[in-house]
């Protein structure tokens, strides 16, 4: 997926987003996906925006099986929110903009 979003991957995943002192916002995601292609501008967005307050990374489900299954993904995009090493927040599906700073505004401020 084009853009500026940081990649993790099975090997990655827990320096990156475990080991992570802010909130990491991970979006689970496949190139086959057409939401996850919808929400990907939003999350580039988010990120640029947010960057001071929430890292934002994509893992792609086909190419990192174990950390998908890990965390229990059987939808994409589902979206987790970590913090401290944990899920505190999960969103399945594309949404918009508005609707996702509104869920996420916790992490955002």
């Amino acid at each position: 997926m084009a853009g500026s979003l940081t990649d993790v991957t099975d090997t990655t995943f827990a320096q990156e987003v475990i080991g992570n002192d802010k909130p990491v916002l991970v979006d689970f995601w496949a190139e086959w996906c057409g939401p996850c292609r919808l929400v990907a501008p939003v999350l580039e967005q988010l990120a640029a925006e947010y960057r001071d307050r929430i890292e934002v990374v994509q893992l792609d489900v086909d190419a990192n099986p174990r950390t998908a299954a890990e965390y229990g993904v059987r939808s994409i995009p589902t979206l987790h929110v970590f913090r401290g090493g944990k899920v505190v927040e999960t969103v399945v599906g594309a949404m918009p903009k508005t609707a996702l700073e509104q869920k996420l505004a916790a992490f955002l401020q």
